[in-house]
């Protein structure tokens, strides 16, 4: 700490010259945060998925549907501990960009499979009570602006329905218990759902979802299911959430690689522009150096300074990481619906931060080399 003003006036001499560099170690590192929150996103590393959970789709697709008559046998399973079934509704609302997602629900059995997604009582009940009810998370109300008891029309693009418009009453609003859990779901009541499609499809359900007593016997439930439906008219594929969701995710691109191969090139960019910094930096001081060592610094003594100088830009470049808390969350508001949460925890922010030190002492480690075995005389002698 002695040496602080010394490191400080090396640092402050060109100042624009080290504004650029902090400002391309900000940049560089909430483009990290970035890509991390949408990796943690699409791999859904968040807590979103639970081991508790096992989905069983139609082993031919997922747009093809299971019958209804599946639940009570699936459910003598040993291990399963609750089942629910959900159906995908695809309604609009006011305009096709307002997308958000909406289930048919079981709604004896949702809140068993789905404890963490907490619904108030008083609200649970209303919307048992009402045929016409619907329960949304708080997120897609924040976003529409809606309350308790608003009317919610909704134009299906269902099969077969396509254009009806249907009515909701708002009767619950539920939150989750983490700030990763997804608050974006519309649901809606079964019963008023099966009156009125087609009866070819009132005893067929999209998916289920089980919940089971212990994460390990997730295998053994998995082929006893589906060895259970083995040669039927609809064979089904159980597997656990996070592989649902990981197949899921594919659809989109190789999310992980992709991540990596952006976040490896702005990093290594970022390592050419400090090292050129810092390398700049020790040719022009090659005769303060020399005096330096001549008036007794050791050669440990300027290999410290540059290094620090390094560290302290890198450091003071993680107001990136800063901005990356506050601007991402609100960057995620468009895709509300689309994709869990964006959340920026904390590991994100430690490794954004173990990255800028790496890259910071990295960068500065040939030049500071380079001046610790600078002889006097041959510097003097450049002057």
């Amino acid at each position: 700490m002695k040496y602080a003003r010394l490191i400080f006036a090396n640092l402050l001499r060109k100042k624009t010259r080290l504004a650029l560099t902090i400002g391309s170690f900000a940049a560089a590192l909430f483009l990290f945060a970035l890509l991390g929150v949408v990796g943690n996103t699409f791999s859904l590393a968040n807590g979103v998925v639970s081991a508790h959970r096992l989905v069983i789709t139609n082993r031919t697709s997922i747009i093809n549907l299971l019958p209804l008559s599946y639940r009570d046998q699936i459910l003598r399973v040993p291990g399963v501990q609750s089942i629910t079934h959900n159906n995908w509704f695809g309604g609009v609302y006011q305009d096709p960009k307002n997308f958000f997602p909406q289930f048919v629900i079981d709604p004896q059995n949702q809140r068993r499979v789905y404890p963490e997604l907490i619904v108030p009582k008083a609200q649970w009940q209303t919307f048992l009570n009402d045929r016409m009810g619907a329960v949304v998370g708080a997120a897609t109300a924040r976003r529409f602006g809606w309350k308790l008891g608003d009317r919610i029309p909704l134009t299906t693009t269902l099969y077969g329905l396509a254009g009806k418009v249907w009515d909701f009453n708002l009767d619950g609003i539920y939150h989750g218990t983490q700030p990763q859990d997804d608050q974006t779901q519309f649901w809606i009541q079964w019963a008023y759902y099966k009156e009125s499609v087609p009866p070819q499809l009132q005893g067929q359900v999209g998916w289920y979802v089980l919940r089971i007593r212990n994460p390990d016997d997730a295998p053994r439930i998995a082929r006893a299911v589906d060895r259970m439906f083995i040669n039927s008219p609809n064979e089904t594929r159980t597997e656990t959430e996070s592989a649902f969701a990981a197949g899921w995710v594919k659809q989109f691109a190789n999310i992980k690689l992709l991540i990596l191969s952006i976040g490896s090139v702005v990093f290594f960019t970022l390592l050419l522009v400090t090292g050129n910094t810092m390398a700049t930096s020790v040719r022009e001081r090659t005769a303060e150096l020399a005096i330096l060592k001549a008036i007794g610094f050791s050669d440990r003594a300027v290999l410290g300074f540059i290094l620090a100088e390094s560290l302290l830009i890198a450091l003071a470049g993680c107001i990136g990481l800063v901005f990356a808390g506050v601007l991402i969350p609100a960057l995620g508001q468009p895709l509300a619906g689309l994709l869990p949460a964006l959340v920026v925890t904390p590991a994100v922010l430690g490794y954004g931060v173990l990255a800028a030190v790496a890259v910071g002492f990295a960068s500065a480690l040939l030049p500071a080399l380079s001046a610790r075995r600078l002889r006097v005389v041959d510097a003097l002698r450049r002057v």
